[in-house]
């Protein structure tokens, strides 16, 4: 097909500002990956400290009080989820961070739909979130940090993803693959960032890792700006407010079923989440890390290897994609999504036998290095394949908003992600990762159990759309 075919977005039918191919690909996927690279570096940079620095450093006596607002924030959270530990505070606030950068995207989205545009949203998130990166430096700027972070990100997300599938024709069998190819570039950003940013915060100083991130995510507002004209145009500039798409019948019904999907989605993001939050917890505790020469291997390298192993495994699930397509055997994507949640199960399952079999704090690393590669395998049947579904079935008129409500499934599993650690430190980690195999589990049956409903009202072909 013409790289120079009308698009349809979410916005409005619009064309692709370029011709110019990148792999087969408008010239745009390449700006847009890499801005989400280096966005990811540093948001992935600033996560893999996040709550080592917290229940390490931030939290403990003689710190906290200098963090402001600080008190009424703790008052708050045990008002919901009661008395917590150092652990579980620091458990828990992750998951409330987490789950918020996930939530606004939903306005954001609509914001780059209907006010502001795409491209303007993208930039402005993008902005506040190098200032969120930055104010990480200051105790004392905790809060406001994290809140320039949540808004930057609600703004960046949605909108940045969209752009993708409006580089495409809604039936560019092209899309699935674009969007696999952006979901990995947010691996080799958050391959890279705790390599970086959490080699720097772990050996030399948290805020040395808080700053490295904030330059990275300066980095990636430089690459967006040079390839602006590459990318699909903002139709709020050039198209009257009557004239913009509006919900067609059925639509709704569409929305609901769509929101359906992601719910179920929220509880592989709630076992997926935990490696950015109990799971830092359990490798520094649990885990023998110990190198030759009295050197430690860093905690956070893992959280590297975790993506790592997504770049590695990459090309090889798409070849595998590819062969069984000619085969007519490939899985359909509601399948692909029931095996990820099934992969995930297993990996939690390798970790709770990894615990039952070892001593106290003598964890074989071989174990948790397993746990990322299957970890991996799980990660590529479910987050592009159900993003790519969500851009592809959502109407048009709300398909930015929708692409944001993807992460709505990110917001439920970060907050329960963090409810599930007050678990961690009474049940103990081997049976604290066995609850994670059954939620995965739950997640897989529930896929195929519905199946039958998304398919008759997403109008799914039963086929993989790649």
């Amino acid at each position: 097909m013409p790289l120079n075919t009308i698009a349809e977005t979410g916005q409005h039918v619009a064309p692709v500002a370029s011709s110019a191919e990148f792999f087969g690909h408008p010239r745009g996927l390449a700006y847009i990956a890499f801005t989400e690279a280096w966005e990811r570096f540093s948001f992935y940079g600033m996560q893999a400290l996040l709550v080592l620095y917290m229940s390490g450093y931030l939290l403990n006596p003689g710190v906290i009080e200098q963090v402001a607002g600080f008190a009424g924030l703790r008052v708050a959270i045990e008002s919901v989820f009661g008395t917590l530990s150092t652990q579980a505070l620091a458990a828990q606030i992750f998951g409330l961070y987490i789950g918020l950068v996930y939530f606004v995207p939903i306005f954001g989205g609509l914001l780059g739909d209907r006010v502001i545009g795409r491209k303007r949203a993208v930039l402005i998130g993008a902005a506040a979130m190098a200032v969120g990166h930055f104010l990480m430096a200051f105790e004392a700027a905790f809060l406001p940090a994290l809140a320039a972070l949540i808004v930057g990100s609600g703004l960046l997300k949605g909108n940045l993803a969209a752009q993708v599938g409006a580089l495409y024709a809604k039936d560019d069998r092209r899309r699935d693959s674009a969007y696999t190819a952006y979901c990995t570039a947010i691996n080799v950003g958050a391959f890279v960032a705790p390599l970086v940013c959490g080699t720097l915060g772990e050996f030399y100083g948290w805020h040395y890792g808080f700053g490295a991130a904030g330059i990275g995510m300066l980095v990636g507002i430089v690459i967006y700006l040079s390839g602006t004209k590459y990318l699909p145009a903002d139709s709020l500039n050039t198209v009257a407010a009557a004239d913009r798409p509006r919900l067609q019948p059925g639509d709704v019904r569409k929305v609901i079923v769509i929101l359906v999907l992601l719910a179920i989605t929220a509880l592989f993001w709630t076992v997926q989440t935990q490696v950015w939050n109990t799971y830092p917890v359990w490798l520094r505790d649990q885990v023998d890390r110990s190198l030759p020469f009295g050197l430690m291997l860093p905690v956070t390298w893992f959280q590297a290897l975790d993506s790592l192993t997504v770049l590695l495994f990459a090309p090889l699930v798409m070849l595998l994609w590819r062969r069984q397509a000619q085969r007519a055997a490939e899985p359909s994507d509601l399948v692909k999504i029931a095996l990820g949640c099934g992969f995930f199960a297993i990996a939690c399952l390798l970790l709770s036998v990894g615990q039952w079999l070892s001593p106290a704090k003598a964890v074989p690393v071989y174990w948790p290095v397993a746990f990322h590669f299957v970890c991996a395998a799980s990660y590529l049947y479910v987050a592009p394949i159900a993003l790519a579904l969500v851009s592809r079935a959502a109407p048009v008129a709300v398909n930015a908003m929708m692409v944001g409500s993807y992460y709505l499934g990110l917001f439920v599993g970060g907050i329960a992600s963090g409810w599930l650690a007050r678990f961690y430190e009474p049940l103990g980690p081997a049976v604290f990762w066995l609850i994670h195999v059954g939620v995965a589990v739950l997640g897989s049956l529930s896929v195929l159990a519905l199946r039958g409903m998304f398919v008759r009202v997403l109008e799914l072909d039963t086929k993989p759309a790649g």
